[in-house]
């Protein structure tokens, strides 16, 4: 199968679109592959390093602030569609998939007209505003979470999942005691994303001490850029501060609570594994997206919301403290998660592109 992969900005849409081609190679280990990037995010390091074919195409995203900006971003965006058309028909595949980023619009419009077949992958409950205008340019479109498929045609959307959940029931859980824990104490993992959140930061900066005395265990990881802000306060001993951890997800799976932002990814991978969250989401995100999914879990009794307003030491530690010493309330909270999880997501998202495939003219 010959493949070319669209999805940039940040990890919540290049993991996913890895573990699509990770899924194919397992699969077709004949295939070959071209990724489709920026020319200034992460997966422009990311993807070469890997040994995949990347082609960077300069693309940025509206400016909703200051609109006048934005002639600049349409100019670039119908020079993408050229520049992305060339590509395509040079590498001529047999499926053009976007799972997200700026770059994915132009992409998939310039493969719909080449006359390729295309495929998006929408991972937020509440589809963006590009995945939307694209709905009338692709033969299928897949979906993170059940209710979005409320949102596009019924007759070419799929609930598939989140493709990074199969990879990560597959990863293997760490030994607590490699990080200096005990197997005897719950384990609460904060973590804001791969970059902290100053307004977050400040809050945590008061909370920390608070942990002293606690019967459970707790991982801050601060982002790089916070972490030194804590060599200022007295750290309890049950807890460890980090700027990041590369083996998160190892982490996670001896995890028993973890308080996050509600990106599609962390949506994946909590779901994946049960895993009982406090979700704080971020209101700086397009249409409140992160809002709307950690509503979804909450409705299904999957976690619990904390708004970004209301984070404070009294709030968080007594909603922290009252799911963990709640053992019913816990364990509904598990067995909700994991029905939300798809563990073999990867595998139905590939099912679907090879329908695609298949069914060319």
């Amino acid at each position: 199968m010959r493949v070319v992969i669209s999805a940039g900005g940040t990890g919540g849409h290049i993991y996913p679109a890895l573990a699509i081609i990770n899924k194919i190679k397992d699969l077709e280990p004949n295939s070959e592959f071209l990724y489709i990037g920026t020319t200034d995010r992460m997966e422009k390091d990311l993807i070469p390093e890997l040994g995949i074919p990347y082609v960077g195409i300069p693309m940025k995203g509206l400016d909703r602030k200051h609109l006048i900006d934005n002639v600049k971003v349409f100019c670039m965006y119908r020079k993408a569609i050229k520049q992305a058309k060339k590509e395509i028909i040079k590498f001529n595949p047999d499926v053009v998939v976007g799972v997200g980023g700026y770059i994915t619009a132009p992409v998939i419009l310039a493969a719909h007209k080449a006359g390729y077949k295309t495929i998006i992958h929408e991972q937020n409950s509440i589809p963006g505003v590009s995945n939307k205008h694209l709905e009338n340019k692709v033969d299928k479109i897949l979906v993170s979470l059940p209710k979005t498929v409320e949102y596009f045609d019924k007759n070419k959307t799929v609930y598939t999942g989140n493709p990074r959940s199969e990879e990560i029931v597959e990863i293997k859980p760490i030994n607590k005691k490699e990080l200096g824990l005990s197997d005897k104490k719950k384990l609460v993992v904060i973590v804001m994303g791969s970059l902290g959140s100053a307004t977050i930061n400040a809050k945590e900066l008061e909370i920390v001490p608070e942990f002293d005395g606690k019967d459970y265990e707790v991982i801050l990881i601060t982002g790089e850029r916070y972490f030194n802000d804590y060599k200022e306060i007295k750290i309890p001993s049950n807890v460890k501060v980090v700027p990041f951890l590369k083996n998160l997800i190892n982490v996670l799976k001896k995890t028993d609570l973890i308080v996050s932002r509600a990106g599609a990814s962390t949506i994946a991978e909590i779901t994946a594994i049960g895993l009982p969250s406090i979700l704080v989401p971020s209101p700086f995100v397009t249409n409140n997206h992160q809002f709307k999914n950690a509503k979804e879990l909450e409705d299904a009794g999957a976690c619990k919301i904390l708004e970004e307003k209301d984070f404070d030491k009294d709030n968080l530690i007594s909603m922290i403290d009252e799911i963990l010493n709640n053992e019913k309330e816990y364990e509904n909270m598990k067995v909700c998660t994991k029905k939300l999880g798809v563990v073999d997501s990867a595998t139905k998202v590939y099912n679907e592109i090879k329908k695609v495939v298949e069914d060319k003219k």
